[in-house]
């Protein structure tokens, strides 16, 4: 009697095993295994429209300038202290640009002068740009990045969670000169800041 049973039992305890060795090594080659589900690092629709295609241009018509998007993910670098350098550029010459860059003293400013560079070079390498000077950055934008899980050990062997942040840097340059902005006087935007109050939609409202 106690023989089967120690028998049932070391069947089980075996048929456990196999199981953990089939669940670790063999499902690891399933034709799913490979796809990743991050979100954050599958979204390539930024670079996608590089490859967009335009209709043919008329005779009469003037050239369509040159637009270069890039981007650079994963930046160990917080999200919102990025935004402040995104914005500075933003409008700016790439000369200009890099310029203003060159003499910040913050991490990220290094982060995007690289990511600016890099435009640079493919704008002339494949986008048909004969001066790399006649560009300017028309949108700098920045995204929240995938942010990984660690523990913050306290006192009295309490522990915390602790996000490690990352961020997404977006760029978008133009062949030409940058636009210019009409100067507005600080009545002139009230203005239209109380307009976009009367224009605003209170819902449920009388």
């Amino acid at each position: 009697m106690a023989a089967s049973v120690v028998t049932a039992s070391g069947a089980t305890l075996l048929g456990r095993l196999l199981g953990q060795i089939h669940s670790r090594f063999l499902t690891q080659f399933s034709h799913t295994s490979c796809l990743h589900t991050s979100a954050a690092l599958n979204t390539k629709n930024w670079e996608r429209k590089n490859r967009m295609l335009y209709p043919p241009q008329e005779k009469d018509e003037p050239r369509r300038p040159a637009e270069i998007h890039h981007c650079r993910r994963q930046i160990k670098y917080s999200k919102d202290k990025m935004w402040y350098l995104a914005k500075l550029i933003k409008g700016m010459s790439i000369d200009q640009a890099l310029a203003q860059l060159e003499f910040n003293d913050k991490k990220g400013a290094k982060i995007i002068k690289e990511v600016l560079l890099e435009a640079q070079e493919m704008a002339v390498r494949n986008h048909n740009v004969e001066y790399k000077s006649n560009l300017y950055v028309a949108d700098s934008f920045t995204g929240k990045g995938q942010y990984l899980k660690r523990i913050r050990y306290h006192g009295r062997g309490m522990f915390g969670i602790m996000d490690k942040v990352y961020c997404h840097y977006f760029v978008k340059l133009v062949e030409g000169s940058p636009p210019v902005v009409e100067q507005t006087t600080p009545f002139d935007q009230a203005k239209e800041y109380v307009q976009e109050l009367k224009n605003r939609t209170i819902v449920y409202s009388l």
